[in-house]
């Protein structure tokens, strides 16, 4: 094949070597614009992984990179005044000149045609080649050209950042916070030689402009960097490579990424993208590089494996985009994680946390490091801080006692302390006869509580007939319900050390349908009663009851409704109450615009359409016991354009601090069936960490946290307060039990009558987990 890859960076350069190599046949040619020791940039970074890749393809290239790499264990912080330093994490670095130049000289003594200085303007300059790499970065022109083909989806992502270098070696990956009179600045700093190290300053918008650095020339920054660091470089100066550049060098990350990676150009020849042209990962976890590489890596390795003629080509190209999509787009959302940690650490967490806590949140970033990943990194530092957050927790450590894992930590709010800061979610049973929660509550909510969690809450707990969802949600709103529920209390209390919980909400337009199990969401097939909404809605398209808006007087009359449930569960003896604002309810009806059409009062703004969910908030806080918390369920993301946000949440979460809720309970969704959310493992606990920093005040995260690892990582980074298990504790009622015992961690209490499993199922989880390191380790 006569192949061209234009653009000689690392993976043009690393593609037509592996070609070259596994056939000297093929005609290879690497294009690029600059001179071959002029590059921008200082360091890269690489992983292990990729050097296992890189030495099985080709191991000349591998020994020399590997005789020039820098390795380091360490990450240090530099913080308020502090050093913090954790081990472990295994970082190799390079030289950017030093890898481009050993891979240059690879490629001429395997026969690859290096063209220099040299403008490749468009693939149509070489309309003889049979394949076009377009690695020419993540400005590329041939990814411009074809954008209607490739539709690249690319994002400038808000902060400024200059890639700086300095001849003070740093023995460890460096991480060092700045406050000024305007905002913060961090370094990304790395050594990638005996005498150099990569300084990369990074800073928001507008703190960049509000220090003029948008008017200031590349030297100015540079000496504007060096006084705001200067309390570590210590006299040492900050340098560039990129004086070639013009007007400022500060720059905005650039995220890319790429529907369709190849196509067929009218010459005939095959265009496929690489590298950053093809897909970018912030410097934040420094995986750019490590991308591009394993992406040559797998084109070449299907050439060889498939076929590396012209015929070929289309099929190969065909399975190099599916091999690597999902390796990338996994790559890219921790890099997109770490990012966003980095762009909003100055706002959200560098005034907010202490050192030892920013330094965790910091580790965890990207959520590719979990808790007892730390541990087996860093035992000695983990525990160190497990130390001082039992601590805060007024738990106290003696000198060689193992502290306790954070989810195993206690929480006091008001005059309610939990044991630990596990919470059993509300989830719908739909197993109440007319409005009365039965025995099936009390064994399914006793099971529960007598399985170690601190916190367990009822379903939500209808304040009237025509709030419930269905025929089988349970109420408050009878004096057999009040029975009802103090029969599950007392037991609760009697045989357990958890604390119990009630929310009460009215399902508005969401009501009058059939149980989960005969139609979720559907209406009754009779017996229907009429829905109240803030507007008149269905809440499915031309299937479910048309609710009316509510009149002043229904919005009295539902108020009161509420009021009368808070008093009932306070005679009820649950612990703590939660009002439900979330999930296209009632009251969350009146938050969401989607659901929200009024004109009076209550519509329009958000501050109106906060008025009566606050209304309904303050009667319910005046009815119920002052030293018993009341937390708020929301709804911090619709996933509908148009619908509450994020951002909107921290504001709902502001106006129910000042009405008194103690915290706030963040889901997201089901307000919408347009909704389209973005699932993952702890997907919604973003939105717990930004209202917990940005509203200040306590959070409760909820959705898909299914272990331990991620209770404690959520925890022990300052994301939330408490969390709550849902579907995993249908699964398993002594979840947070078993979850102790396969993390190792013995000193909790079990139910007396269980005690005698407890050493068998600690047991068998330890024996697990030997094995498990045994076989690790025989690889």
């Amino acid at each position: 094949m006569n192949i061209v890859c234009i653009g000689g960076g690392p993976a043009g350069l690393y593609f037509a070597l592996l070609m070259k190599k596994h056939n000297p046949g093929h005609q290879v040619t690497v294009v690029e614009r600059n001179k071959p020791y002029d590059t921008f940039g200082w360091g890269v970074v690489f992983s292990d992984a990729t050097m296992e890749n890189m030495r099985a393809c080709d191991r000349e290239t591998a020994d020399e990179i590997e005789q020039a790499f820098n390795h380091w264990d360490d990450i240090e912080l530099l913080f308020k005044g502090r050093r913090i330093r954790s081990g472990g994490h295994g970082f190799v670095g390079i030289g950017r000149k030093k890898l481009l130049n050993i891979l240059q000289a690879r490629c001429e003594a395997l026969g690859v045609n290096l063209v220099f200085e040299t403008e490749a303007d468009s693939d149509a300059d070489y309309p003889d080649a049979d394949l076009i790499i377009a690695s020419d970065g993540v400005n590329s022109r041939i990814r411009g050209k074809y954008a209607d083909v490739f539709k690249p989806d690319i994002v400038a992502r808000p902060n400024r950042f200059i890639w700086l270098g300095t001849n003070k070696v740093y023995e460890a990956f460096t991480f060092d916070f700045q406050r000024t009179e305007h905002g913060w600045f961090q370094a990304h700093i790395y050594k990638f030689d005996d005498t150099t190290s990569t300084f990369i300053v990074e800073t928001t918008e507008d703190t960049w402009k509000a220090h003029g650095l948008d008017q200031a020339d590349q030297q100015q920054s540079i000496e504007f960097c060096e006084e705001i660091f200067a309390g570590d470089l210590q006299g040492a100066k900050l340098m560039t490579n990129a004086r070639h550049l013009r007007g400022s060098a500060w720059i905005n990350f650039q995220r890319v990424v790429c529907e369709q990676w190849s196509l067929q150009n009218e010459h005939g020849s095959h265009v496929v993208l690489m590298g950053d042209a093809v897909h970018t990962a912030h410097f934040a976890i420094g995986s750019g590089t490590k991308l591009a590489i394993e992406d040559a890596i797998e084109l070449a390795r299907l050439f060889a494996a498939q076929g590396d003629t012209r015929e070929h080509i289309p099929e190969v190209l065909k399975a190099y985009q599916e091999a690597r999509r999902v390796e990338t787009l996994r790559i890219q959302n921790a890099a997109w994680n770490a990012m966003e940690w980095f762009e909003v650490c100055g706002k959200r967490y560098c005034d907010q946390l202490e050192p030892e806590q920013f330094m965790y949140s910091m580790l965890t970033r990207s959520q590719r490091i979990s808790h007892e990943n730390l541990r087996l990194r860093d035992r000695g530092w983990l525990e160190g801080y497990e130390r001082w957050f039992a601590q805060r927790a007024d738990v106290p450590v003696p000198e060689g006692k193992t502290p306790p894992p954070p989810m195993f930590t206690p929480y006091t709010v008001r005059g309610v302390t939990l044991k630990n800061r596990i919470v059993v979610s509300p989830m719908a049973q739909y197993s109440a006869v007319d409005g009365v929660a039965g025995d099936y509550h009390l064994v399914h909510l006793g099971a529960r509580a007598m399985g170690g969690a601190g916190l367990v809450f009822a379903e939500m707990t209808c304040v009237s007939p025509e709030g419930r969802i269905t025929p089988g949600c349970p109420g408050l709103y009878k004096p057999e319900h009040t029975v009802a529920f103090k029969r599950i209390a007392d037991w609760i209390h009697a045989n357990t050390d958890a604390k119990f919980a009630i929310q009460i909400g009215h399902a508005g337009a969401k009501a009058s349908t059939r149980l989960a199990w005969d139609g979720i969401d559907q209406p009754l097939e009779s017996g229907n009663w009429p829905l109240l909404s803030a507007s008149p809605q269905q809440y499915l398209e031309g299937v479910s009851q048309l609710s009316r808006g509510m009149t002043h007087e229904d919005m009295a009359e539902v108020k009161a409704q509420f009021v009368a449930s808070t008093r009932a569960a306070a005679e009820a003896g649950a612990d703590w109450l939660e009002l439900h604002c979330a999930h296209g309810y009632l009251l969350s009806s009146f938050i969401s615009p989607l659901t929200n059409q009024r004109t009076d009062e209550y519509g329009g703004s958000l501050e109106n359409r906060l008025r009566y969910p606050l209304e309904v908030f303050a009667a319910v806080r005046a009815a119920w016991p002052s030293d018993k918390p009341i937390s708020v369920r929301i709804s911090a993301h619709d996933w509908v354009e148009g619908g509450i946000t994020p951002e909107d949440a921290v504001a709902i979460a502001k106006a129910f601090k000042a009405a008194g809720a103690d915290m706030i309970d963040c889901s997201s969704g089901q307000v919408s069936k347009k909704e389209k959310p973005v699932y993952g493992r702890m997907f919604q606990t973003p939105f717990a960490d930004r209202i917990r920093q940005e509203a200040g005040i306590p959070t409760i995260a909820v959705g898909a946290i299914s272990e331990a690892d991620h209770a404690n990582s959520i925890l022990a980074a300052g994301r939330a307060d408490l969390c709550a298990v849902a579907r995993p504790h249908l699964a398993n009622p002594a979840w947070t039990l078993t979850e102790a015992a396969k993390i190792g961690y013995t000193a909790i209490a079990w139910p007396k009558q269980y005690r005698s499993a407890k050493p068998q199922m600690e047991a068998n989880f330890a024996r697990e987990k030997a094995m498990a390191e045994a076989a690790g380790a025989a690889k």
